[in-house]
């Protein structure tokens, strides 16, 4: 074999292996061809609007790959459908390209509630809409705090700011209506259990001011009341004595019945 290429010229051999150099390169690209299927082009379908896994099957059978980009909500598409696609549409493209889907969420997420406590109706509607919530009712409650947010209330109760609620949940809120110009007798509530006196107020339209709870007591509902200010006489003259709606009413809570036998206790 040595001896046939040292009895050729070396123009010869230089030839034959540039030849064979040059038939090797088109081998490899030849087979590196029918690997990727170069050449070979595809049409990708509109998958936009299909359900998920309905878009998937169509572009595998197609002859694409697919892969979830991204899993995101919004309101304006159904829910567990593909909402965008990457390449778009009609797009000719190679043979074996992937194509990414963006798909709207099969399940509602969770947001976190906001603290509207203070703020004006219309600034609390727009951090309504601005953490994906809607308002719910509104009712009014004499207040000084005037056309302000005075409890934030979901499912018939208060919520907390930072609590986790479905998008899209409905929120009722409370808001103050100003000091009525109309004076009521100031309730006596001593001696009532604390839930009682919540209510005996709520029925008065006054609010509750400062809580000074009786340490050890753990349910305050069931404690007693054996304070309150303003009291229903006055020190002076044991006079009864008058206060507008939407005022302040300071309570002392006790674990026991024990109510001062003060001027709270007398009734005219």
């Amino acid at each position: 074999m040595f001896k046939f290429i040292t009895n050729r010229p070396f123009w010869v051999n230089v030839l034959v292996a540039l030849f064979l150099g040059g038939l090797i390169i088109f081998g490899f690209l030849q087979t590196l061809s029918l690997i990727t299927k170069h050449g070979e082009y595809l049409t990708v379908p509109k998958v936009t609007h299909l359900k998920t896994e309905e878009a998937i099957d169509l572009l595998k059978r197609k002859g694409f790959d697919v892969e979830i980009q991204d899993s995101i909500y919004t309101d304006t598409a159904k829910m567990g459908v593909v909402i965008k696609q990457l390449p778009d549409a009609n797009s000719t493209v190679k043979v074996n390209r992937t194509v990414l889907l963006i798909v709207n969420r099969v399940t509602m997420p969770l947001v976190d509630m906001p603290d509207l406590q203070g703020k004006s109706l219309n600034y609390a509607i727009e951090i309504l809409k601005r953490s994906h919530l809607q308002l719910g009712d509104t009712s009014f409650r004499p207040d000084f705090m005037l056309g302000s947010v005075l409890e934030q209330h979901f499912k018939g109760g208060i919520i907390q700011p930072g609590a986790k609620i479905k998008w899209g949940s409905k929120i009722n809120l409370v808001i103050g209506g100003g000091l009525q110009d109309v004076r009521i007798p100031v309730p006596d509530v001593t001696g009532m259990m604390y839930g009682e006196a919540k209510a005996v107020l709520q029925d008065n339209g006054i609010n509750l001011g400062a809580l000074i709870v009786e340490p050890g007591i753990k349910d305050t509902l069931a404690a007693y009341i054996i304070k309150q200010s303003p009291p229903r006489l006055s020190d002076l003259d044991k006079k009864i004595m008058y206060m507008q709606s939407g005022q302040l009413m300071d309570l002392w809570l006790s674990k026991e019945n024990k109510a001062f036998n003060d001027s709270t206790q007398t009734q005219n």
